[in-house]
Formats: C-alpha cells, sequence, structure tokens
C-alpha cells in the first residue's frame, strides 16, 4: 500500500484544501473539521486548483478525495456565507458559475477518481462524491440533500448525476423530502459502491487506489472514455473518440509489456504510453 503519510502536503484556500501524492497516488482533503468541511466559495476554488495540479502530474494515476476530521466527507455548502454569496438569484447565479467550473472539472477529469466518504455527505458533498468515478464509504455515513428545506434549487448537473445513479423515484424520494439515509441503503439503492468499518475505510480504499495506479493507464483512460460515451444519448456518442483510445491501447508499449510479463509470469511495469 502506498504511503502518503509522510508526504509534504499542499495547501489551497488557507490551508481548508490539502493536496498531496506519492506512488502513483494523488490525494485532495477538505480540511475544514470545524464546519464538517462545509465548502465556502474559497475551498470550491482551491479544489479546482488542487484538481488541475494533480491532473498535470504525470506521476499520478489516481485520485482520491476524502474530507478531514472523521466526521464528514463535505456536509454541504456554508451556510454562514449565503447571506453574502447567496441571498438573490443574481448572487446566487454568480456563487454557481464560480463553483460550477469547479465540478466540470471533475466531471470531466482525465484520471480516475474516488470518493472516501467517511461521515456526513450532503449536498454539494453529494454533488461532489457523485461525480467522482467511484464511491466508497463507511459504516454509519449519512447521505441526504436537504435542498428543499432550505429553499434553494439543486441544480441541473447534481440531479442528473443523483438520477443516473439512484432512478428518479428514489431522487425524488431524497429531494422532496430532503431526508437522509444511511450507508446501508445508499449501498442498496446504489448510490455507493462499497461499504467497510469505519476503522478499514481508509486502508481499503488506499488498496483499491494502489490497483488501479498499477494498472495499465491507457487502457484505464479507454474504460473511462467508452463508459463515459455509454451513459449519452446515442446520437450525442463520440464513437470516434472510442475507436482511436482503443488503436492507442493496441499500439502501446504497454500492451507490449503486459503481453510479455503474462508469459514471464511477473506484475507488468506500465508507463502509459
Amino acid at each position: 500500500m502506498p504511503d502518503i503519510s509522510s508526504t509534504i502536503e499542499t495547501p489551497y484556500a488557507d490551508g481548508r484544501i490539502l493536496k498531496h501524492a506519492a506512488n502513483g497516488v494523488g490525494v485532495i482533503t477538505f480540511n475544514n473539521p470545524d464546519k464538517r468541511n462545509a465548502m465556502s466559495l474559497e475551498m470550491w476554488e482551491g479544489f479546482g486548483e488542487a484538481l488541475t495540479a494533480l491532473r498535470d502530474d504525470e506521476t499520478v494515476r489516481v485520485v482520491i478525495l476524502r474530507g478531514a476530521g472523521g466526521k464528514a466527507f463535505v456536509s454541504g455548502a456554508d451556510i454562514s456565507q449565503f447571506e453574502k454569496t447567496r441571498h438573490n438569484a443574481a448572487a446566487s447565479e454568480e456563487y454557481a458559475r464560480r463553483s460550477a467550473a469547479q465540478r466540470a472539472l471533475l466531471a470531466h477529469y482525465p484520471k480516475p477518481t474516488i470518493a472516501c466518504i467517511d461521515g456526513y455527505c450532503l449536498g454539494g458533498g453529494m454533488q461532489v462524491a457523485m461525480l467522482a468515478d467511484i464511491r466508497l464509504a463507511s459504516h454509519g455515513s449519512q447521505f441526504g440533500i436537504p435542498a428543499a428545506k432550505l429553499g434553494i434549487a439543486y441544480g441541473y448537473d447534481g440531479l442528473k448525476h443523483l438520477v443516473s445513479l439512484v432512478g428518479p423515484s428514489w431522487a425524488r424520494l431524497l429531494m422532496y423530502t430532503g431526508m437522509r439515509i444511511d450507508s446501508a441503503e445508499a449501498l442498496r439503492i446504489g448510490l455507493v459502491e462499497r461499504l467497510f468499518p469505519v476503522d478499514e475505510i481508509w486502508g481499503e480504499t488506499m488498496t483499491i487506489a494502489e490497483t488501479i495506479s498499477q494498472n495499465a493507464p491507457l487502457a484505464i483512460k479507454a474504460a473511462k472514455i467508452t463508459i463515459a460515451q455509454v451513459l449519452k444519448d446515442e446520437s450525442r456518442r463520440d464513437m470516434e473518440a472510442i475507436k482511436a483510445i482503443g488503436h492507442a491501447c493496441m499500439d502501446s508499449a504497454d500492451f507490449r509489456e503486459g503481453r510479455q510479463a503474462f508469459m514471464e509470469k511477473r506484475r507488468p511495469k506500465f508507463q502509459g504510453r
């Protein structure tokens, strides 16, 4: 398992977003534990900066998102900022524009992403988690979107991903009631992929990330591109992109390495080219 505990963390948003990387695994930590990692506008922008840095780091092959403090992944938006940043439609539109740019960066991220959820995952935290490729959660975590209890509209992109994961009926129940569900229910309806005990969630997440980081980057990229196209309407699918990444895999040095390693009964060493 990669040891990232001793690596130097890079702070963003006055330390409320932290980034570090080691052995092919990048980690972004939402570090606002006094507010259960509620997201301020500055944190959204720092999150985007950290995502960009890890995206451009050629040594990083997979990115984990997690919350600090053991109480929450992200508990939603920082409501204490609402009087300043979201007090009316015009202000809310500007807030949405600035935060949406960071969510779009995650939505189109070229590397695999994992949300490691331990504790509350609410509102905007749900948006972040749903944009990740894989969601892993600890027993006892709680999920919900309290928009109806705050009088705000949850955005189109967030609801699109919610419906794609849990279906329209569960999306309606969650949105109309503002209810919270526990991790077992989240697993049952497809909101998360796997559950682990609290004291195992980080180690298990790192094990999965390590497995991904050791596999062929081009093959993973091909899977990510193809799955994204499958989820689009047929008329909007980019079949040429699927064909191009398929050819790139078949012509790659990694494919030759994979074949040779299989014949030699050893672990392949993939370079991503």
